[in-house]
């Protein structure tokens, strides 16, 4: 039996065009030299470094900043102790420095013992005999015996009183020379006095 003809239709269906179908986009041939996918994942792969390379770069700053601090903070602390050494031994010099002014002061608000003494020695009669000086804080107790008879030695007393008080050394080295008691030694019979001579208050005295 011969072969029944092919139609045409059937073949043009089975052999492929030679060109494709520009109506019909899904059956065109991919033109794209270069594909979206590559710039996505180069755009992504961007992002991704230069996000690595800007934290890299804080965490290299930061640690460059605690590296500075610890730095500073060893400093201080270096600093505070020799600070603190510093200013314990200021607060010593003026605990020291108190101490010795108020010394200083003391010393130049009295007159000199030895000039006092000298000087009592030169311009007291023979008649008048030293038994005590006692120093004081605010002055000098005198106690003396005066010789001869009790009358007439209460008057040697206050002559010598007022001797002391106008003498030219003395005088000004106390702001007041009173003669304080007068009593007889009932074992000699003899004129026992007590004078004081108080020293003169300045800014320094309390």
């Amino acid at each position: 039996m011969a072969p029944s003809p092919t139609k045409k239709s059937d073949v043009a269906s089975v052999v492929p065009a030679w060109h494709p179908n520009l109506r019909i986009v899904e059956h065109l041939p991919d033109t794209k030299v270069v594909r979206t996918a590559f710039f996505v994942n180069g755009a992504a792969i961007l992002v991704t470094i230069t996000l690595a390379l800007y934290f890299g770069y804080r965490e290299w700053k930061l640690h460059e900043v605690n590296k500075q601090i610890s730095v500073w903070q060893g400093q201080i602390d270096s600093d505070s102790k020799q600070s603190r050494e510093a200013v314990a031994l200021f607060r010593d010099f003026k605990l020291e420095e108190a101490k010795t002014n108020e010394v200083a002061d003391f010393m130049s608000s009295k007159p000199v013992l030895s000039e006092i003494i000298l000087r009592l020695g030169l311009v007291t009669p023979k008649k008048i005999a030293f038994d005590n000086l006692d120093f004081k804080e605010t002055g000098i107790s005198l106690h003396a015996t005066v010789k001869g008879a009790p009358d007439r030695a209460s008057g040697d007393a206050s002559a010598y009183e007022k001797q002391l008080r106008s003498d030219k050394v003395l005088g000004p080295m106390f702001s007041s020379i009173n003669l304080l008691a007068m009593r007889k030694n009932q074992s000699t019979g003899r004129l026992i006095i007590d004078i004081f001579l108080e020293y003169k208050k300045t800014d320094k005295t309390p």
